[in-house]
C-alpha cells in the first residue's frame, strides 16, 4: 500500500489579503530561481500538494512564482506526481494551463482523458471537472499556470 500525501509542511494557495499585502512589502523584485538539478529550484520549497484530505496521492508542488510577494496575475507552480498517484478530482472557476516537464500522465477532463507528454501544453477551461494522474512507472512531473486571484477547488464525487 502506498504512503499517502508524504513531504513537507502544508501550504495554502488562498491566503487572505493581509497576507498578500505583507509578502509584497518584502519586495516586488526581479529574482533568478536557478535550476538546482533534479526537478527543484534554488529557494523554492517542496510543499504538500494540500494541506489537507485524502482525495489524492502522492503529488507534491512547488510555487516557483506567486508566493514570493511578486504582483502577477498568475502564478506558476511545478507538481510531480509520483508513479500510481493522482490530484484530486476537482473543479472550478478560474483555468488551467499544464505543460509536461517531467515523464509522462494523463489529464482527466471532464469524462475526455489526454495523455500528456514532455512538453504537450494542455489548457483546461472553467468550469472543467479534472484529474491529473500518473499510471506509468516514472515520475511525471509539470509546469501549471493558474490566476493569481481563483475560487477554491470543490471536490467531485
Amino acid at each position: 500500500m502506498k504512503k499517502k500525501n508524504k513531504i513537507t509542511p502544508p501550504s495554502c494557495d488562498w491566503k487572505t489579503k493581509s497576507e498578500r499585502l505583507k509578502k509584497n512589502k518584502a519586495g516586488n523584485k526581479t529574482r533568478l530561481y536557478k535550476y538546482k538539478g533534479k526537478f527543484s529550484w534554488k529557494g523554492i520549497k517542496t510543499e504538500r500538494y494540500k494541506s489537507s484530505g485524502n482525495e489524492w496521492v502522492e503529488i507534491v508542488r512547488q510555487t516557483l512564482i506567486g508566493n514570493h510577494g511578486e504582483t502577477t496575475r498568475f502564478h506558476l507552480r511545478y507538481f510531480e506526481i509520483a508513479p500510481g498517484g493522482y490530484s484530486s478530482f476537482e473543479v472550478h472557476k478560474h483555468e488551467h494551463v499544464v505543460t509536461g516537464i517531467r515523464g509522462k500522465g494523463v489529464c482527466v477532463v471532464k469524462n475526455q482523458k489526454y495523455q500528456v507528454n514532455f512538453l504537450d501544453t494542455l489548457y483546461i477551461e472553467p468550469n472543467a471537472p479534472h484529474q491529473l494522474r500518473n499510471p506509468f512507472e516514472e515520475p511525471f512531473g509539470f509546469f501549471c499556470i493558474v490566476n493569481a486571484k481563483r475560487d477554491t477547488p470543490k471536490i467531485v464525487s
